[in-house]
């Protein structure tokens, strides 16, 4: 059997990539992270101070212990706290939206935005946004709308001390800046799995981290 056959949603991964990566290469108002390990974009004051403070009180509203797939609380593995936002609320749909039209993809393939509150000594630790293809949980979310092909990141608040996104492989850590958006790409220009994206929740040592999430599919989330 061919090797694009035995991916999964290897041609969606790559049709995602190159679109994506053509728009916010084209438009002015985005930084490209200097890297030929990932396609990697930031965009600054993408959200306002207002909105800002806005989406960490509706975290504040949701938040509990975060879980990864099979992965508790318990394991120290991911120690946030975090929550689906609202999908319905009209506010979060207009950030929904803008972040959509920003990445030029149909809104069907967005996840719910989620929240994210990190307290002194909260971290994730290193992993990968995409979805690993032999483990059990792979079967429902294939189901749900297959493989993540992009991860849009925003941070609401200045953290006193700590919290950066360590990229590991890459080595670079990007330090939360209110309203700066975070954009990767969790594929290669081939369609597979990248393994540089590998990043890390760096830990809080001072104040309060709060960021919101956006991950995308290769088909209509569910």
């Amino acid at each position: 059997m061919a090797k694009t056959e035995t991916i999964p949603d290897q041609a969606g991964l790559k049709r995602l990539g190159k679109s994506v990566r053509e728009r916010l290469e084209a438009d002015p108002g985005v930084y490209q992270i200097p890297t030929d390990m990932a396609d990697m974009y930031a965009v600054g004051e993408f959200l306002t101070e207002a909105e800002c403070k806005r989406l960490c009180e509706m975290i504040d509203q949701v938040a509990k212990p975060s879980s990864l797939h099979e992965i508790g609380y318990e394991s120290g593995f991911r120690t946030s706290y975090s929550g689906d936002l609202d999908p319905l609320d009209s506010f979060v749909m207009g950030i929904s939206r803008r972040i959509d039209d920003l990445l030029g993809v149909p809104s069907k393939i967005g996840e719910a935005i989620q929240g994210q509150r990190y307290l002194p000594g909260q971290q994730f630790k290193p992993h990968n946004d995409w979805f690993y293809t032999t483990e059990k949980y792979w079967q429902l979310e294939k189901k749900r709308g297959g493989q993540r092909s992009w991860t849009a990141m925003v941070y609401l608040n200045e953290v006193e001390q700590g919290g950066g996104t360590h990229f590991t492989d890459i080595g670079i850590n990007i330090e939360p800046k209110p309203g700066v958006l975070l954009a990767w790409n969790n594929a290669t220009h081939d369609g597979e799995p990248n393994q540089n994206t590998m990043h890390a929740g760096t830990p809080v040592l001072a104040g309060t981290k709060y960021i919101i999430t956006k991950w995308y599919r290769t088909r209509t989330w569910k």
